[in-house]
């Protein structure tokens, strides 16, 4: 297996909401938590999804009464700051939740660059964090984590997806692919290496292994050499303004493979808000959809729909399965002591609207991949056949 050092994902819902939830000194009664979200910069759209995931598992606890420390039913306070998708401020916000907002616990941003660079600095404060948007090969080859707990997927099992769903559907192509990927360290993995082998390995031929960097706006020439190739299916690795750029420069070069698959930025309702019907056929890696058998799937959705009027994202899931397995490790410890909820969190194993989560030694937790199209601006499941919400759309209109 391909140890993968990085992966970006790329606006917002609920912009500045950090002050609505409340900055400030916690109170003696209070159990305060944190967490460092993207609200501003490229990654919005997550930071979005997540504040209302980890908003609304903390919304739930509190209407129940709150938290039993030490037989004293107690408040849990949520305090979310900015991070505006840098690193180094996602570093200075969990520095400053847990100096002077005195947390007792974190909850994590979302992708590689900022989940890490809040978890180093949680870890060497030895206080517990609870996080998703982190993929697990990414997340294990940083360092032995002892204070940090991921809920995500595995990249090579997202990264073979694609490969078995056009086998399965028996798919019919000329087998030509062309891969275009960002300079990141995960698209260099993914791009670079995983795809290539896994084409081989499944009959395919890659005519086109193209690299750019992760600011690039132009992708005509890209484009137009796998045109002129002939490759009908394409997978690309982009953050989300670049996958919008590519999916418009495409239909305005007249290329239109039979299979267009982008990873990362895909996969946000953004992305298809921004290109209407040009998201139609396009495939993106999914880890979770209303329509999967666990508790409180389907009713999580709708309630994000129903409150924002808008389509919900695969982040709702992840982010308030975090926060509800934090919540449920400090009510299990009932104790404000880091090195107690810690404890509890590594004997997590209970079924959230994720599934099934039991960590690993290697303080993991994996869901499953399933192969998602865009189509009249939703995803739907089209892999595995088992799990399907809807019919293929082939080839891309």
């Amino acid at each position: 297996m391909l140890t993968v050092r990085g992966i970006l994902t790329t606006g917002a819902l609920f912009a500045g909401a950090s002050l609505a939830l409340g900055l400030g000194v916690a109170r003696a009664d209070e159990v305060v938590i944190g967490a460092s979200l993207p609200l501003s910069g490229p990654l919005a759209g997550f930071g979005s999804f997540q504040q209302w995931g980890y908003k609304r598992a903390v919304d739930e606890v509190n209407k129940a009464g709150g938290i039993s420390i030490g037989g004293t039913k107690q408040m849990v306070k949520l305090i979310i700051r900015d991070d505006k998708t840098d690193p180094s401020a996602t570093a200075s916000n969990t520095e400053t939740l847990i100096s002077r907002d005195k947390v007792v616990a974190m909850l994590g941003s979302c992708t590689p660059a900022l989940v890490n660079a809040g978890a180093l600095v949680a870890e060497r404060a030895k206080k517990p964090m609870v996080t998703g948007c982190d993929p697990l090969e990414v997340f294990t080859s940083v360092r032995k984590w002892n204070y940090v707990w991921d809920v995500f997927f595995s990249v090579p099992e997202l990264a073979v997806a694609q490969f078995k769903a056009l086998k399965d559907l028996d798919v019919q192509t000329n087998k030509k692919i062309a891969i275009w990927h960002d300079n990141g360290p995960d698209g260099q993995a993914v791009g670079g290496h995983i795809w290539p082998a896994l084409a081989k390995e499944f009959g395919y031929e890659v005519v086109q292994n193209a690299e750019f960097p992760v600011d690039n706006t132009q992708f005509t020439s890209i484009i137009a050499e796998a045109k002129s190739k002939g490759a009908e299916i394409v997978l690309g690795d982009a953050i989300t303004p670049q996958a919008i750029a590519i999916r418009k420069q495409m239909a305005s070069a007249g290329y239109t493979p039979k299979i267009l698959n982008i990873e990362k930025g895909a996969e946000p309702v953004q992305f298809a808000e921004a290109l209407g019907k040009l998201s139609d056929g396009i495939f993106v890696g999914g880890y979770w959809d209303p329509s999967f058998p666990y508790p409180g799937a389907a009713d999580l959705a709708k309630a994000f729909e129903s409150e924002t009027k808008l389509t919900s994202s695969q982040h709702i899931a992840d982010s308030y399965a975090a926060a509800q397995i934090l919540l449920d490790a400090i009510k299990a410890a009932g104790s404000t002591d880091p090195e107690k909820i810690n404890a509890a969190i590594a004997k997590t194993d209970k079924t959230y609207v994720v599934g099934p989560v039991k960590f690993d030694e290697a303080h993991t937790a994996k869901l499953p991949i399933v192969s998602l199209q865009w189509q009249g601006g939703k995803t739907i499941i089209v892999w595995p056949k088992s799990a399907k919400t809807g019919e293929l759309l082939f080839p891309l209109p």
